[in-house]
């Protein structure tokens, strides 16, 4: 009788402890591939998230709760994100989810979110048109990265530009917008290479050249690329996405292309992915991003550093310590977070409508980038810098344009 007393009173407390355990904490999803052709820029914001949970909770956590993330594998298998996602919002009733890369990824969970009322962090360069009242975009928009980096290589005197993508949504998409961008600013479409589909009509629908994830042979390309720069005055528009841009640079090296005879402008090649690639051999090529580590900033300094501090004393799975860097998807997610916490005290709650009318009223936050601010239409306003890439994969800036308001919809809208 009294081991039965016992049994049911340990049980109990259990119970309440559980319950307790629960009221001091509120749960966030974490969902990224880490593993798959896209682990390679991916992970690395699965390791930026775990970390600025960390410090946030250092400091009081989120209303008093402490942040416990939920993390998930999506496994550059665009349907399975959408799975994840589902999981995160009905079973492990997450506050917000921070993830997805690739637009088709995005995409792929958007129905979800917005079925079951969720919120999405999205932290990553993208196409535009689209605005869903269930995902927050911390990531560049067309006109914080795509234009400002052509309006770059206009006013440095190119005259061609070869657009080279991922076969999916955001490549195509980004290229299309950039054609009639071109075309606007006074570029022949026989300057424009990669090829073009038109419609039974004569309309162009597609533009550029794509290969699928993970590709490995750019021999053909890059022979095509060579023919077309050989007349002076080409860059190339680079929207490749994951490993597949190793094969592309080495491919690129080996031929004797260079920056000085047909640059590269890179929208999905930041410091992180250079960590896998022959810096060394691809010095002057360029990249248009919101953020670079090289910014000299009382924030940044203090963001690298607390990062490398959080990194050397991890235990996390999976983490790697060896020569780490940042880059602007990091920082864009870093900024999502304190951004999504900054709603929820001003809401009062993690409802996401709520939180979402915080956002939408205008929260700003001083990142390691510089200030950014939310907007009524889910998207920042931050600044937009130009970067040269260094021996070192680091990137000298260039050029910074400040305070640059995202716009998701730019076609036929130029003026």
């Amino acid at each position: 009788m009294i081991t039965r007393t016992l049994h049911t009173a340990l049980a109990a407390f259990t119970l309440t402890h559980a319950a307790v355990l629960a009221e001091d904490t509120v749960k966030v999803g974490v969902l990224h591939s880490l593993s798959g052709t896209m682990a390679i820029s991916e992970t690395s914001l699965r390791d930026v998230l775990l970390f600025t949970f960390d410090e946030i909770n250092a400091h009081g956590g989120v209303l008093g709760k402490k942040i416990e993330p939920v993390v998930v594998d999506g496994a550059s298998n665009w349907p399975l994100f959408a799975e994840k996602a589902k999981q995160l919002l009905e079973q492990d009733k997450v506050a917000a989810t921070f993830g997805c890369w690739t637009s088709v990824s995005r995409k792929s969970v958007l129905p979800v979110f917005e079925e079951k009322k969720g919120l999405l962090f999205y932290p990553v360069q993208y196409e535009g048109e689209e605005m869903s009242p269930n995902i927050f975009y911390t990531a560049e928009a067309v006109n914080q990265q795509a234009t400002p980096a052509v309006d770059f290589m206009l006013a440095e005197g190119k005259k061609k530009f070869y657009l080279i993508g991922s076969d999916y949504v955001y490549p195509q998409t980004t290229n299309l917008i950039l054609l009639e961008y071109l075309r606007h600013k006074g570029v022949p479409l026989k300057n424009i290479g990669g090829g073009f589909t038109k419609d039974d009509s004569g309309k162009i629908i597609s533009a550029g050249k794509y290969t699928p994830f993970g590709h490995t042979d750019y021999q053909q390309i890059i022979a095509e690329i060579k023919q077309f720069a050989a007349s002076g005055n080409a860059c190339i528009i680079n929207t490749l996405n994951g490993d597949t841009n190793v094969p592309f640079f080495k491919e690129y090296a080996a031929a004797g292309l260079t920056a000085e005879t047909c640059p590269v402008v890179s929208f999905s090649v930041s410091e992180d992915e250079f960590r896998g690639l022959p810096a060394s051999q691809l010095v002057g090529q360029l990249g248009c991003w919101t953020y670079f580590e090289s910014i000299k900033s009382p924030a940044n300094a203090k963001f690298i550093k607390d990062f490398q501090g959080w990194l050397a004393k991890s235990d996390v799975s999976g983490i790697v310590k060896e020569n780490r860097v940042t880059c602007s998807p990091m920082v864009l997610s870093y900024d999502g977070v304190y951004l999504w916490k900054a709603a929820v005290e001003k809401a009062g709650s993690f409802d996401v409508e709520k939180v979402m009318a915080a956002l939408k009223g205008g929260i700003s936050f001083n990142g390691p980038g510089g200030k950014v601010t939310s907007q009524k239409n889910h998207h920042l306003t931050k600044n937009v810098y130009i970067g040269e890439t260094r021996a070192n994969g680091q990137f000298k800036i260039l050029k910074e344009y400040k305070n640059v308001v995202g716009e998701p919809f730019l076609k036929g809208t130029y003026k």
